[in-house]
């Protein structure tokens, strides 16, 4: 059972970070149930935040909410499990983000602090969270003292690849609303680098999809472009839901007068994802998902 358990997460692991995210549900249910017959509580926990991540990147958000919300419960746990708690927290609110709810992911944030207790790791990604919760807050001060807090958590681990990958998006998205664009594409640029060193092409699209939001606020259109049709064919390879609605609607907007026929079909595929993402939300989160200002714009368009 060992074996076998070990050979479930870490191939859970993979499709999460590695591969098409779809690919690990399966494999991870059958992991949450063979832990928890054997009251494996940590390989169990672990097991159900890595399929909360799964399902969130593969944009089946209703499911992952529903899979992450009882592990999230906030009680105190043994040190043991508190990483993957604190982990699925943390989660909640990157969903919630998503969701443009940026004031409910700070409280799943402040409860995924709390929650970390010693772990550096969990830590890390509630403060981290916390800093992009303050930049859709529109709150720059704040984002900027938070995210460089994170940093401090990051400074020595080498080994950190998707943590480096995600302060220097979040890093990106402060210079963007700080409005300064050169420094936005330079970490924009070193996240790109970082993802694909660690061979984490979900994290790459991320990147080049800031990377092109930033070649925007540069007045450089065309590189813009070259940047986003390549974020969104990598999220498309993918099943990479979340990112392939924004990585086509930038582009198809960008594309209006200069290549009609390429931006109709943008926008298009823009629409499909979005909807996608309201078809597995529950009732009363999907009609706030699709009544937010840019996603009505895109459907109504």
């Amino acid at each position: 059972m060992d074996d076998e358990l070990a050979g479930l997460l870490a191939a859970g692991e993979r499709a999460a970070f590695h591969g098409r995210p779809a690919s690990g549900v399966a494999g991870l249910r059958q992991a949450v149930e063979l832990a928890q017959s054997a009251d494996r509580t940590v390989e169990a926990t672990a097991a159900v935040w890595m399929l909360g991540v799964c399902l969130g990147a593969s944009g089946r958000y209703g499911g992952a909410l529903t899979v992450l919300e009882p592990l999230a419960g906030f009680a105190a746990v043994e040190s043991e499990r508190a990483t993957f708690v604190s982990l699925a927290a943390s989660t909640i609110a990157s969903l919630q983000r998503q969701l443009g709810r940026h004031a409910v992911g700070r409280t799943y944030d402040e409860a995924a602090l709390h929650a970390a207790q010693d772990s550096a790791e969990a830590r890390f990604d509630a403060e981290l969270g916390l800093a992009a919760d303050a930049v859709g807050l529109g709150e720059s001060e704040v984002a900027a003292a938070q995210v460089e807090q994170a940093a401090q958590l990051n400074e020595d681990r080498h080994d950190w690849w998707r943590q480096r990958v995600r302060l220097d998006w979040v890093r990106a998205e402060v210079a963007l609303l700080l409005d300064e664009p050169a420094r936005a594409l330079q970490h924009a640029t070193a996240a790109v680098a970082k993802a694909e060193t660690a061979g984490a092409p979900r994290h790459v699209a991320k990147g080049l999809l800031f990377v092109g939001v930033a070649h925007i606020e540069l007045g450089d259109d065309a590189e813009a472009a070259v940047h986003l049709r390549r974020s969104a064919s990598l999220a498309e390879s993918l099943g990479a839901i979340p990112l392939v609605w924004p990585a086509r609607a930038v582009l198809g907007t960008l594309l209006v007068g200069a290549a009609a026929g390429e931006s109709a079909r943008c926008l298009a595929a823009a629409r499909a994802a979005v909807r996608a993402i309201a078809g597995d939300l529950p009732a009363e989160l999907a009609a706030e998902w699709v009544a937010r200002p840019e996603v009505a714009d895109l459907l109504t368009g």
